[in-house]
């Protein structure tokens, strides 16, 4: 399927977000006290990168507890940023943003959002999900940020990279337990109540709701339980609570990846280039596994030359990431079937430059822990990769896309299933946009089209051609959820989708 002045709005907008903050807190954020969620003003983060729109944000904290089913849990405090509507004429209703990951960094992901409109017209909310970086508690695992830039130079499903991958995941779970962490807490119920609180603390009567990836997952719960307030609900890549499962990124997989194939083989150069893309896959996938490549490769955002191990495994996983750009696919499978791996080596190469710190991989694996992997087992995610990609190599097909030996990591990462209660369908008359990309292989486009079944005032866009979060990469779709907004009891202006076909496809000489 790739990111704090008082919290605000422009003059024209003020009416819209009127609210009287409660006096600032005094008491620590491992206070184990807990009281009514409250705003706390606040200055913007300091990012890494200066983030243009939070030079006119107003932002702050939620302070909220860390457990609602534990009377003594202690507070902790999750950012938020008002960015003001870009028009001088504002809507009343702002949106709010629901990130995906789970654990992914909020903040990096303004600059997307801007340049995709969400503030056009009104403002826009961001609050980090409990957990993220600069929420107070931080679940930043910096020993699995270094075990991934190191395991590009490991086999993807090697005994060593189990190993290190394990003894990280050990690491950061006895460094944020012995810290006070409570772990089961960190979850997509109580994310959801913590924008439920969020709305009630700022005093907004409604508004409207934007998520991606694991977002919509959230979104979603949060539709289901606290329908309070919600004007309208727009879903970019959506992952419905009661299908997600840790089997389930198979079928998506497989059917991004063949997307992208079918879009080939209609596309006339493409087909005459290369014209069994299907076969050629499976075979560099179970050569690769039976022989792996280890080569040096520099990563695509510069750097020196890396350690990097090429099999099926990374191969699969590759392709998933969308790391290598839609239009090269086939070129990139056609040269490492003829000796040339480079375009897959660098792509591989790039999560060793990844930044250290910036994932929440402790509200990851909370959430995959307790919600996707309970009542899943080793032989049913082969099973389901096994459906996916007939004769590839069990090697390749026994780990989850993306989520390798996830149920070792599970017993070690060690909370409370919450399958049950969260993997069910929400059902609801709210107007609801799903927005999906045909060659999307973390969450296949046509699982969109299966979470709108239970929600009677629902659209389905499926964008040709585009990957994972359309919206930022789709202009159409851009349109298309802002005529939504503007108007969601009416059926949205999808016209420019007809006309829309993937990229051409990169032709290299033979």
């Amino acid at each position: 399927m790739t990111k704090h002045g008082i919290l605000a709005v422009t003059v024209a907008a003020t009416a819209a977000l009127a609210f009287v903050p409660t006096p600032s807190s005094t008491a620590s954020p491992h206070s184990h006290t807990v009281g009514p969620s409250r705003f706390v003003p606040g200055p913007c983060p300091r990012t890494p990168e200066p983030i243009a729109a939070l030079s006119t944000a107003r932002c702050g904290f939620l302070e909220v507890p860390e457990n609602r089913a534990r009377p003594r849990s202690r507070t902790v405090r999750l950012a938020v940023a008002v960015i003001p509507a870009a028009s001088a004429k504002s809507a009343e209703d702002p949106v709010v943003f629901m990130s995906g990951g789970p654990g992914g960094e909020t903040f990096d992901d303004i600059p997307f959002l801007v340049d995709s409109g969400l503030n056009r017209d009104r403002p826009l909310i961001i609050m980090a999900q409990r957990g993220n970086l600069y929420d107070q508690p931080n679940l930043a695992c910096p020993e699995m940020d270094r075990f991934n830039a190191r395991y590009v130079g490991l086999g993807y499903d090697s005994p060593q990279a189990k190993r290190l991958l394990l003894d990280s995941v050990k690491k950061c779970r006895n460094r944020l337990a012995a810290d006070g962490v409570d772990l089961s807490a960190y979850n997509t119920k109580e994310n959801a109540a913590d924008f439920a609180a969020l709305r009630t603390a700022l005093g907004i009567p409604r508004w409207n709701v934007y998520g991606h990836s694991y977002g919509t997952n959230l979104a979603l719960t949060y539709l289901r339980k606290h329908p309070q307030g919600i004007r309208a609900v727009a879903l970019d890549s959506a992952t419905a609570p009661q299908i997600v499962t840790l089997p389930w990124g198979w079928s998506s997989a497989r059917e991004g990846i063949e997307n992208v194939l079918k879009a080939c083989a209609a596309e006339p150069r493409c087909k005459s280039r290369y014209p069994n893309l299907r076969r050629t896959l499976t075979e560099q996938v179970r050569k690769l596994e039976a022989h792996p490549l280890t080569l040096k490769a520099r990563p695509p955002g510069g750097g020196g030359p890396v350690k990097v191990v090429l099999d099926g495994g990374a191969l699969l996983n590759i392709l998933v990431a969308n790391a290598i750009p839609f239009p090269d696919v086939p070129a990139a499978i056609e040269e490492l079937a003829h000796g040339r791996p480079e375009r897959f080596a660098r792509a591989r190469a790039a999560d060793s430059a990844a930044v250290v710190g910036m994932t929440a991989h402790g509200l990851t694996e909370s959430v995959v822990c307790s919600e996707w992997v309970p009542g899943t087992s080793r032989s049913d995610v082969l099973k389901a990769g096994r459906r996916a990609f007939p004769g590839w190599p069990d090697s390749v097909l026994a780990q989850a896309p993306q989520l390798p030996f996830q149920h070792e990591v599970c017993r070690i990462w060690h909370v409370p299933s919450r399958a049950a209660s969260h993997r069910v369908a929400t059902r609801s008359p709210v107007p609801t946009l799903l927005v999906a990309g045909t060659f999307d292989a973390k969450v296949g486009a046509s699982w969109s089209r299966a979470a709108a079944r239970t929600l009677s005032r629902s659209t389905s866009v499926r964008v040709p051609g585009i990957g994972h979060w359309v919206v930022p990469q789709s202009p159409c779709a851009q349109r298309v959820l802002a005529s939504f907004l503007a108007r969601p009891t009416a059926a949205p202006d999808t016209r420019c989708v007809a006309g829309l076909t993937p990229k051409p496809f990169t032709i290299i000489p033979k």
